[in-house]
């Protein structure tokens, strides 16, 4: 019965083999339009971000749900800290907002924060994650296996670098638009510039004034005929 017993204990040993140690899923291929995420921003230009469903599905499906729901669309970036990263997709634009959707359990995996990574933002609660993302300006490797990291950019980190900075920023860079690339998108189209404001043709009397009349047309005397 020994041999009988060795085998067991082998097989038992390989199913309890923890899911860290299994293989992983391979990478989608960046020519997987499908997984090309493309935010265009109010800095200048197109952000190309390639997601990564193996690591993180449920952050992926939710990305590519909204993104065609145009929930993106419009959202600022309301906290960006300099050197670490800029945050959005709060339709707030406050840090407290989401989507109608409900909440995503916590994805964390092995991709590092690392310049370029694209990472869910979440509240206290690890499986709180929404809408909200957060772009990785410098590395910060102490958030590793903290947050759900679902992506990184490939293209336009310099319009990413460009966001406005601040905790709310003054003026807050946006989101023009988001797609998926796989969607044949329209190229990169900027924000329409403001209209100037016009003034009204008359403009209005101040309480306790009087408003000024134009002052009369000068007569023109007729020439004094000859006689």
């Amino acid at each position: 019965m020994r041999p009988f017993a060795l085998i067991a204990a082998a097989l038992a040993a390989i199913v309890s083999v923890p899911g860290a140690a299994q293989e992983r899923l391979p990478a989608p291929p960046l020519s997987d339009k499908g997984n090309i995420w493309l935010i265009d921003l109010s800095t200048g230009g197109r952000v190309e971000i390639a997601l990564r469903p193996d690591v993180a599905p449920k952050m992926v499906e939710r990305i590519k749900t909204l993104t065609r729901q145009h929930f993106y669309d419009g959202l600022v970036f309301h906290r960006v800290i300099d050197g670490f990263m800029a945050q959005g997709g709060d339709p707030k634009g406050d840090g407290t907002g989401g989507s109608t959707l409900p909440d995503l359990p916590a994805e964390f995996n092995y991709l590092p924060h690392v310049r370029g990574a694209v990472a869910a933002a979440r509240a206290e609660k690890e499986d709180s994650a929404n809408s909200q993302f957060y772009v990785v300006l410098q590395p910060r490797f102490q958030l590793d296996k903290k947050y759900t990291v679902f992506g990184r950019v490939l293209t336009g980190m310099n319009y990413v670098d460009a966001i406005e900075k601040g905790e709310p920023p003054q003026n807050p860079s946006r989101i023009v638009h988001a797609y998926i690339a796989s969607d044949n998108p329209p190229a990169y189209q900027p924000l329409p510039a403001a209209a100037a404001p016009t003034l009204p043709a008359t403009l209005p009397t101040l309480p306790g004034t009087t408003p000024a009349t134009a002052a009369p047309k000068p007569v023109a005397k007729k020439p004094a005929t000859r006689r």
